[in-house]
C-alpha cells in the first residue's frame, strides 16, 4: 500500500509540445524522403529549359527569314513565350500538383499519418507546417525555374535584337508569375489530396481544374463564364505574362493584373484551408 501510494504521489512526466519549428523540420524531412520530389524536380526543370531553348533556338534561326512586321509582332510578345513555353509550364503545372497531393496522400497510405498525429495532435499545425515547407520548396523551384528558362532564351535571342531585359515594362512581373504559379498549384494539389486521400483522383482533380477546364471553357460567350475562367490560375497566369496586353488580348472580358495576383492568393489560401479543414475533421 505504501509503495502504490508513493507511486501516485510522484509527478507525471510529460513531453514538452512539439514547436512549430519541429514541425518545419519533420516535414522538410518528410518531402525530401518521396522519390517523387528528389526526381521529379529536376526532370521538370531540364524540360522546361528544354523546351524553352528550342523555341528561342527556333525564333533564331528563323530570324532573317521573317518579314519586319512579323518581327514587330515577335518583340512585343515573342521572348515572353519562349521564356515561359506553355508546353513546358502546362507540365510544370501538372507535376507541381502532383508533389503537393503526394505530400498528403503518401502519408496516408503509408499509415504514418497515424503515428504523426499520435506524436502531435495538434492536426492543424502540423498541415499548416507541411503548407508552409511545400510552399517554400516549390517557390524557390519555380523561381530557379523561371529566371534561368528567361535568362537563358534572351541570351539566345540578344544578338537578333529580339530579346528582352528584366527592367522593361512588365518583364519582372512575367518572371515573378511564372515563379509563383507554382506553389499554388503545389498547394491546390495538397488540398485535393487531402480530401479525395487517393493519389490518381487528386492528381485527376487537379489536371481537370487546373489544366482542362481553362483550355475548353470559352470565355467569349457569357461574362459569368468569362469571370469564372479570369478566376482559373492559369488563366491568371496567363494574364500575368502578357507584357503588351492590349496588341495580343482579344478578350472581350479581360482579366486584369490585380484581379489575377488575388486569384493566385486565393487558390492557395482556398486550398491550405480546406487541407487543414479535412485533415482535422476526419479521421486518419
Amino acid at each position: 500500500m505504501t509503495a502504490v501510494t508513493e507511486l501516485t504521489r510522484r509527478p507525471t512526466l510529460t513531453e514538452a509540445p512539439a514547436r512549430f519549428h519541429d514541425l518545419l523540420a519533420a516535414e522538410w524531412i518528410k518531402l525530401w524522403s518521396l522519390r517523387s520530389t528528389r526526381w521529379t524536380l529536376p526532370l521538370v526543370f531540364l524540360f522546361v529549359l528544354g523546351v524553352s531553348v528550342n523555341a528561342s533556338l527556333a525564333d533564331h534561326r528563323n530570324w532573317p527569314a521573317y518579314v519586319e512586321e512579323r518581327r514587330e509582332m515577335f518583340r512585343m510578345y515573342g521572348p515572353v513565350r519562349d521564356a515561359f513555353p506553355e508546353a513546358g509550364y502546362l507540365l510544370l503545372i501538372l507535376a507541381s500538383a502532383t508533389i503537393g497531393a503526394l505530400t498528403v496522400v503518401g502519408e496516408y497510405q503509408s499509415g504514418l499519418i497515424r503515428a504523426t498525429f499520435a506524436a502531435v495532435p495538434a492536426r492543424r499545425s502540423v498541415v499548416a507546417a507541411k503548407a508552409a515547407v511545400l510552399a517554400g520548396v516549390m517557390l524557390v523551384f519555380g523561381a530557379v525555374t523561371a529566371a534561368t528558362s528567361f535568362w537563358v532564351s534572351q541570351a539566345i535571342l540578344a544578338d537578333r535584337n529580339a530579346g528582352w531585359s528584366i527592367s522593361d515594362p512588365g518583364v519582372l512581373r512575367a518572371v515573378v508569375a511564372s515563379a509563383v504559379l507554382v506553389p499554388v498549384c503545389a498547394l491546390v494539389g495538397m488540398g485535393l489530396g487531402a480530401l479525395t486521400r487517393h493519389a490518381a483522383a487528386a492528381v485527376f482533380a487537379a489536371t481537370t481544374v487546373l489544366v482542362l477546364t481553362p483550355l475548353v471553357v470559352d470565355s467569349d460567350e457569357h461574362r459569368w463564364i468569362a469571370e469564372l475562367y479570369n478566376a482559373l490560375p492559369l488563366t491568371a497566369w496567363l494574364r500575368l505574362i502578357e507584357v503588351h496586353p492590349d496588341i495580343i488580348n482579344r478578350d472581350p472580358y479581360p482579366a486584369t493584373v490585380t484581379g489575377s495576383w488575388l486569384t493566385l492568393a486565393a487558390w492557395s489560401l482556398a486550398a491550405t484551408l480546406a487541407a487543414i479543414t479535412a485533415i482535422h475533421r476526419r479521421e486518419p
